[in-house]
């Protein structure tokens, strides 16, 4: 078991353990120590981040401990998850780091590695991880002193990930006649993401692009579309796009004002790239939090559907294990394996924005091919995490709720893999119905184990 590393790296309150200066050294001293021992040569190493105050914390701990043991690291500044993955692809590194807490608060923030392919690093590469970290045999494997890291900047990031979004796209193809609200979390995207529309001619309306190191995802971004919304009606725009805090996600906004989450946005372009016929196996992954009126489309479509884990690297693992190039989360992380190794929120607003103008179809028109089944998901804050199982009460509780569903809805209780919280999904005929299971479940929950 993994004792660091959850569902999408470190995570953890700036300055305190696990995120606090000591241990990140730590962590970069380790993975050195990890690449020296896996690579030949000289071992280069890419360190992206989004916006948070906090950054320059780890940004300098990273380099000191990557240094110290040998490796070279090239800085991009802020930049979206994706971006990193890309980059680092693109200057043949032997890794990529970024560092960000995605959608949480300025004071979280995290750590998570990449592969030289641009693929998030696996459980047991991040278990290794964590055994070096433990031993501190660092002095035995420091390198000559000669040959001590180097630290670099890349200058020209912002503008090669622009330019490989754009190429996502078809030739020539413009997004002109668009009206777009853009909502960057005062996150990594608040630079790339208003160049990147605008240099394909839409008209751009930006928000949430004057970060402070304070207010990422602060009332806005994925988790807070009420600006949004509110910003696409009175400006009659054709669509919201909101981003996370590093990017990785994304969730629309209809003309109307309404939702699009990742389960439409993933049925809407799993029926165009079928319609393309560019849909590789005739499948497509979600997970196990994926909408039930997600899984009827598919299976409406023809289209095979595989559920796998919640977090963006478990769903790009059955990806490559089906042959899948489709791939998402209901949370926003989109993944067109064909374009980037990771979940990329330009790119996927990108390919809607397409099929809107390709099509000459309004977004709302877009969402009527899938029928979304009433959802409640309720966060309960935990002390521990035991087995689901192990909660007294629960199990019993959940087969009678499971019962009287029958088969117009399910359970599902999991933790987050990246916070204390317990999280309490039900769906079912009613939103009325789905409130008051997952209430009654929450209260078990938090009676036994709550905060």
């Amino acid at each position: 078991m993994r004792k660091l590393f959850g569902t999408d790296g470190i995570r953890g309150r700036a300055n305190l353990y696990p995120m606090n200066v000591e241990t990140i050294l730590t962590l970069g001293r380790a993975f050195g120590q990890w690449l020296r021992q896996s690579n030949k040569g000289k071992v280069r190493v890419v360190i992206g981040k989004d916006t948070r105050l906090s950054g320059y914390l780890y940004e300098n701990a990273l380099i000191a401990g990557l240094c110290s043991m040998g490796i070279d690291t090239l800085m991009v500044g802020p930049l979206p998850t994706p971006g990193v993955a890309f980059i680092t692809r693109a200057y043949r590194a032997d890794a990529g780091v970024v560092i960000s807490a995605s959608h949480n608060p300025y004071y979280d923030n995290g750590i998570k590695f990449f592969t030289a392919d641009g693929y998030k690093f696996p459980d047991s590469l991040e278990k290794n991880i964590e055994e070096l970290m433990e031993q501190k045999a660092f002095e035995k494997n420091l390198p000559a002193d000669e040959k001590l890291g180097k630290n670099s900047k890349i200058d020209d990031a912002d503008g090669r990930y622009i330019e490989f979004v754009k190429a996502t796209l078809p030739r020539r193809f413009t997004f002109d006649g668009l009206r777009v609200v853009l909502d960057c979390a005062n996150g990594a995207a608040f630079r790339v993401a208003p160049l990147a529309f605008k240099e394909l001619d839409a008209e751009v309306f930006c928000e949430g692009n004057e970060p402070n190191g304070l207010n990422i995802n602060k009332h806005c971004g994925t988790l807070h579309l009420e600006g949004l919304r509110k910003s696409v009606i009175e400006r009659r725009s054709d669509v919201g796009i909101a981003f996370d805090g590093d990017a990785d996600r994304v969730i629309m906004v209809d003309e109307c004002g309404n939702t699009v989450d990742g389960d439409m946005i993933l049925a809407i372009c799993a029926k165009d790239m079928l319609d393309r016929g560019e849909l590789t196996n005739n499948c497509v992954v979600g997970t196990i939090m994926s909408n039930f009126g997600l899984i009827r489309c598919m299976e409406d479509l023809g289209i095979n559907f595989i559920q796998a884990q919640v977090g963006d690297r478990y769903v790009i693992s059955k990806m490559l294990e089906y042959g899948a190039n489709l791939g998402g989360e209901q949370s926003g992380h989109l993944i067109f394996s064909e374009h980037n190794t990771t979940g990329d929120g330009l790119v996927s607003a990108m390919q809607v924005l397409r099929i809107m103008k390709q099509r000459k179809k309004k977004l709302s028109t877009l969402t009527k091919i899938m029928d979304r089944y009433p959802q409640v998901l309720l966060n309960v804050k935990v002390s521990t995490k035991p087995q689901i199982k192990e909660i007294p009460g629960l199990t019993k509780s959940i087969e009678k709720i499971q019962q009287k569903l029958e088969n117009k809805g399910r359970v599902l209780i999991r933790y987050s893999g990246t916070e204390n919280v317990c999280r309490v999904m039900l769906e079912g005929p009613s939103i009325s119905c789905c409130q008051r299971y997952a209430k009654s479940l929450a209260e078990i929950i938090k009676e036994q184990i709550g905060i």
